[in-house]
């Protein structure tokens, strides 16, 4: 879709599919209940267009990204893990951060 790039980075553990595009200040768009990196498909371009670097990643056990079997491994401390290690995969130490609902 115009231009956004596709990929899987290995984050916490597991296998992420994150969805991005642009250069600049990172921006991650982060999906909610029960959707996927898509959701933010408008933004994205948008994003990219106004000069930030926009990353949507499939959030943990969603789309591309591993789903680990256990319960307990979807704590809020996995899924903010996944995140601070996705920035870090980035090359970031800090990242813009929307959600959605």
């Amino acid at each position: 879709m115009e231009g956004i790039i596709h990929r899987s980075v290995e984050v916490n553990g597991i296998r992420m599919h994150v969805a991005e595009k642009g250069e600049g200040p990172v921006v991650l768009l982060l999906h909610g209940f029960p959707e996927l990196w898509y959701s933010w498909r408008h933004q994205i371009l948008g994003l990219a267009d106004a000069g930030y670097r926009a990353v949507a990643p499939d959030l943990r056990g969603y789309g591309d990204t591993d789903a680990p079997p256990s319960v307990s491994d979807y704590s809020i401390f996995h899924l903010v893990g996944d995140i601070v290690a996705l920035i870090d995969s980035l090359g970031q130490q800090q990242a813009s951060v929307c959600g959605g609902p």
